[in-house]
């Protein structure tokens, strides 16, 4: 459902989580370059991890020294990079990681200051932070990474090399709410292994991103932006999101401003049971929300893309969705788990999904009220571990 929630936005990883969690605030953009006018879809992530068993210094877990010890991660961990192209440029994923203690937080609305332990200061501003440290807010991003060749051969930093500075103010539009699934019972007593929140699944960036040395404009209109949060004892499996900033109606052919789609499936587990797979579809349409959780959806890998087929209705509507995304427009994000174990299947994510999504209201029989052209939507998939195949999935 389309509805704002800060306290579930806010930083949470107290108690069992403070020991073995993580929490993610993912971003997702896009920026024009000012000299040559190509367009690339970005991300910057906030991410920590069993902060409980920090010390004055990131605590990797892939690193041979800890690894050997059985010390399990703890860091902050800041992602920033670039979705690969249409036009066959690369991606990148550019890691830089503080310490626990480098890290400061409020509560609600939550404002995260990460930067070298002897230079952070009390107190908290919009205005960002100074070279050297990475900044968050809700209605604020900035910060920089840097990684030189030598140390991105180095695998415990599971990074590639490169730079990346970002200042932009935040505009989130429309939220996605899992409603009593993340509620704060569930919270509090720790009954599910993973949650999900959407606080800006349709939001607008306004700033500037310098990648290598290139300087790219990021305009509200044109930036497509998307901003959500994970959190939990360990990732979804599998891990479907596909989500969609620009709408394009096939009734007045005319882009739509105030619509988004969001389609994602978990499978958490309360206490030591696994839970049934669920899917969630939400869409908001020229203002009004459709949210949708009976749902059945396919997944279809070929060697050059993955395509998804989805169907999903409620009691006044229901739409079919077929989007795509090809592999070479995706990368592997990478990611260790809060147990410091890798995944044992990459974690494909791209930002050039294509798709069509037919809407219509149930009214006595079906009235077509839409059909809408999906362009630059965001897809990250990883398949379930030991499946055979991504075979058909349904929550009904």
């Amino acid at each position: 459902m389309n509805l704002s929630d800060l306290k579930r936005n806010s930083y949470m990883l107290h108690g069992p989580l403070s020991k073995r969690g993580y929490m993610r605030w993912w971003h997702s953009f896009s920026g024009v370059n000012t000299l040559t006018g190509d367009t690339r879809t970005f991300f910057v992530e906030f991410y920590v991890i069993n902060p409980a068993l920090g010390r004055t210094r990131p605590i990797l877990g892939q690193h041979p020294y800890f690894k050997k010890r059985g010390m399990r991660p703890s860091y902050v961990m800041i992602k920033a990079g670039v979705f690969p192209d249409e036009n066959n440029k690369f991606g990148k994923q550019i890691h830089a990681f503080y310490p626990i203690s480098s890290l400061q937080t409020t509560g609600s609305p939550l404002v995260m200051r990460v930067g070298k332990a002897s230079t952070v200061k009390t107190g908290f501003s919009e205005n960002g932070g100074r070279r050297g440290e990475c900044f968050y807010s809700e209605s604020r991003i900035s910060g920089f990474v840097e990684v030189d060749l030598p140390k991105a051969r180095h695998r415990s930093l599971m990074t590639d090399a490169g730079f990346m500075e970002w200042d932009l103010e935040v505009s989130k539009a429309v939220s996605g709410h899992t409603g009593f699934l993340g509620g704060r019972l569930s919270q509090s007593l720790h009954l599910l292994d993973s949650y999900w929140h959407g606080e800006g699944i349709r939001s607008f960036f306004r700033g500037s991103v310098t990648l290598d040395g290139d300087t790219y404009d990021v305009l509200p209109d044109l930036s497509y932006g998307y901003a959500d949060k994970h959190w939990g004892h360990c990732f979804n499996h599998p891990w479907f999101q596909f989500a969609c900033g620009k709408l394009i109606s096939g009734r007045t052919g005319s882009e739509l401003r105030h619509s988004v789609l969001t389609a994602g499936s978990f499978c958490p587990r309360f206490l030591c049971f696994h839970l049934r797979r669920r899917f969630m579809l939400q869409l908001t349409y020229m203002g009004e929300d459709f949210e949708f959780k009976r749902c059945k959806w396919e997944v279809k890998e070929s060697d050059r893309r993955f395509i998804w087929h989805i169907s999903a209705q409620n009691k006044t509507a229901s739409v079919k969705l077929s989007g795509s995304c090809r592999k070479k427009d995706m990368m592997h994000l990478k990611y260790e788990d809060p147990d410091g174990k890798l995944p044992s299947l990459p974690l494909w994510a791209g930002a050039e999904g294509v798709g069509t999504l037919q809407l219509y209201r149930k009214n006595g029989g079906r009235e077509l009220l839409d059909t809408l052209k999906l362009e630059k939507a965001l897809c990250i998939y990883r398949e379930e571990p030991h499946s055979a195949s991504p075979g058909t999935n349904s929550s009904k």
